[in-house]
């Protein structure tokens, strides 16, 4: 019988796969070990990975997304150990964490399941690494905020005991499933993960019944492990406040009696109803909270800008009317604010070239529309002007005082060039640079650090030094050689930066990815030299929709002309077809060349017409998919409508 047995349950998360497995592969050097991986139908390659890089790690491949419980419980029933670890994929172990833990077990016979110190990627401590069991009087407390207003007090905040000491080695009531090691001959007793819990709640059911079956759950604090907590986006969504709770009243129902239970999901529903409204209304008011305050500084600059010219100029007479300032002005500034949209000035990360081109090109649409208005409707050239430099001056101070100010995700900076120092030895700092420089990152190497308390020609100097080298050098990003510097050490400097706002990030030995506290969220943080689609960006998605709407509502305002066309032009009669379709986002106009596609290419809607020709002079020639979706403009969707309606090859 082996000692231990790895399950990681994958799905779609390749480059943390290959981060954790690595992490793993180190860990169990002293270990009579067996890695699974059980991965639920990713489409993201991460299989071919695994079995390319790592031929050693024993696959269960599922045909659909089977649910966290059930790929967990297919693994642990083909495997023959003392004990059992679940693993997240986007974990990174110590070195020494799995001998540890595995001492504490060895030592501790009445432990039956064991849980660690967790921090995310910015080295802040996570605190579900140690809860306590839902209660309805817990439950209820979290539910409230009770838990958040006294998170140290014993008798609010037994949710994530957050009273009892992080540093300290404690019995809890619940594990993470994040990292949950347990006994095989506790899991006989007690059963596997109960496979009616798809997503969330499983941990806490089966960490209940392991108290249950007499045995102790451990917060172990002597060892830490990095945990990227992707899913924490969407803990502000309906969708995961419904799913979360719904597993609640499923435990209660389980392990409560039944007046019990049935008093516990009446609450329980009542919070999902007003957990989702408050939910969906945050996500709402965030979404239009920036918008809304740009509109109304604009506004307000407009206003000031009229009143002045209308009171001190000389060439104005009287005054303008009260529709200047209730309509006309208004739609001045929806205009110049629509095309910062279109232009993706509101996505993420935020690009301070996205808003200035958003802005000229509203403003320039105002001019030539201005210059089209009867004489009656122009009131003054002078104000538009004004008024379109006040606009782009406060767009950018708003975000400059945000980011002073730290307020939300605002950041001019997060998108610019990143100052980089690398700790590692020679050979992997190199590779990491050239890594970084086909990733095609925009950024400026400041230099190499040695893993060391040591200074050798070439280098900044050790990794004891690394606090005042970024000082010194204004370094906004750190990698880390996961090959070259023990975690351990990474994830003690990344608590010594915790609250620094340095980017700390990990590149895996022999990987080809770079991987961050943000990359989980946000997939722009992820460094790798695999093929970027400009059809994946959300601002040209948008662009490719409204050429839709346009298009289709231009065949409907002209629809005679193109009955009359549609008898001699089997492409205008299929536009008359489908216009319908694609105005209402069931089609798009213009897509990939056939319905077997390549997986990994942005999804889009089924196309009315597909993109063909003949490209030339590209290392993609012969696959225009890939061509499109990189390379992608919504003017390639124009050429296309416009070739096939005049039956012209591309």
């Amino acid at each position: 019988m082996q000692k231990l047995s790895i399950v990681i349950v994958n799905y779609n998360v390749k480059h943390f796969l290959e981060q954790v497995i690595v992490s793993v592969e180190k860990a169990i050097c002293n270990v009579d070990a067996e890695v699974w991986v059980v991965d639920n139908n990713s489409v993201d390659g991460s299989m071919e990975m695994v079995a390319d890089k790592f031929p050693w790690v024993k696959t269960i491949c599922n045909k659909v997304n089977v649910g966290f419980s059930k790929a967990n419980n297919q693994a642990i029933r083909e495997s023959k150990s003392e004990y059992i670890l679940l693993l997240n994929p986007d974990t990174v172990l110590q070195d020494d964490s799995l001998v540890k833990c595995l001492d504490y077990l060895d030592n501790h016979q009445d432990v039956g399941g064991l849980g660690v110190r967790m921090i995310d990627g910015k080295g802040n401590f996570l605190p579900e690494s140690k809860r306590g069991l839902p209660t309805p009087k817990v439950a209820f407390f979290k539910m409230t905020g009770l838990s958040t207003l006294f998170p140290k007090s014993r008798y609010f905040g037994k949710y994530h005991m957050k009273y009892l000491p992080e540093n300290e080695t404690h019995e809890v009531d619940v594990l993470s499933g994040a990292f949950m090691m347990m006994r095989c001959s506790v899991l006989e007793k007690v059963g596997l993960l109960d496979e009616d819990f798809f997503m969330y709640g499983e941990d806490i059911d089966l960490s209940y019944r392991i108290t249950l079956g007499g045995s102790k759950n451990v917060y172990f604090a002597d060892t830490t492990i990095i945990h990227y907590k992707g899913e924490s986006t969407k803990k502000k969504s309906a969708n995961y406040v419904k799913v979360f709770y719904n597993a609640m009243v499923l435990f209660a129902q389980k392990h409560y009696s039944q007046r019990m239970a049935g008093w516990f999901a009446f609450w329980i529903k009542i919070a999902i109803y007003l957990r989702a409204s408050l939910a969906v209304l945050f996500r709402g008011l965030h979404s239009i909270f920036l918008p809304s305050l740009d509109f109304l500084c604009i506004y307000l600059g407009y206003l000031g800008i009229a009143k002045y010219w209308e009171l001190y100029h000389k060439f104005v007479r009287g005054f303008y009317p009260e529709i200047y300032y209730a309509v006309h002005i208004p739609i001045y500034v929806f205009a110049v604010l629509f095309a910062v949209f279109i232009s993706g000035g509101y996505d993420k990360p935020f690009q301070g070239k996205r808003l200035l081109r958003g802005a000229v090109i509203g403003a320039l649409a105002l001019f030539v529309v201005y210059g089209l208005m009867p004489k009656n409707l122009q009131f003054s050239r002078a104000i538009l002007a004004l008024g379109s430099a006040w606009a782009l001056g406060i767009l950018f101070f708003i975000r400059l005082v945000a980011q002073f100010l730290k307020l939300g995700e605002i950041n001019l900076t997060s998108n610019s060039e990143k100052r980089i120092i690398i700790v590692g030895n020679k050979e992997e700092a190199t590779r990491i640079q050239q890594l970084l420089n086909r990733s095609q990152v925009n950024h400026q190497m400041l230099g190499w650090v040695l893993p060391i308390a040591d200074k050798t020609e070439g280098f900044l100097g050790g990794i004891h030094q690394l606090s005042e080298i970024i000082e010194i050098y204004k370094s906004n990003l750190v990698i880390f050689s996961g090959k070259d510097v023990a975690a351990s050490e990474i994830m003690k400097t990344m608590s010594q930066f915790a609250k620094s706002g340095i980017q700390l990030k990990i590149a895996p030995d022999k990987g080809e990815s770079i991987i961050g506290s943000s990359s989980k969220n946000d997939p722009g943080e992820l460094f790798t030299i695999e093929v970027k689609y400009e059809l994946a960006e959300m601002h040209q998605q948008r662009r490719k929709r409204i050429f839709d709407i346009l298009f289709s509502s231009l065949v409907l305002a002209t629809l005679p002309a193109f009955l009359i066309f549609a008898m001699f032009n089997k492409s205008i009669k299929l536009i008359i077809q489908n216009v319908l379709g694609v105005l209402f986002g069931f089609k798009t106009w213009v897509s990939y060349s056939n319905s077997k596609t390549s997986e990994f290419l942005p999804k889009i809607k089924t196309g009315v017409f597909s993109i063909s020709g003949n490209w030339k002079n590209t290392i993609y020639e012969g696959d225009v998919n890939l061509l499109y979706a990189k390379e992608y403009h919504v003017s390639k969707d124009f050429n296309r409508l416009i070739h096939s309606i005049f039956n012209k090859p591309l």
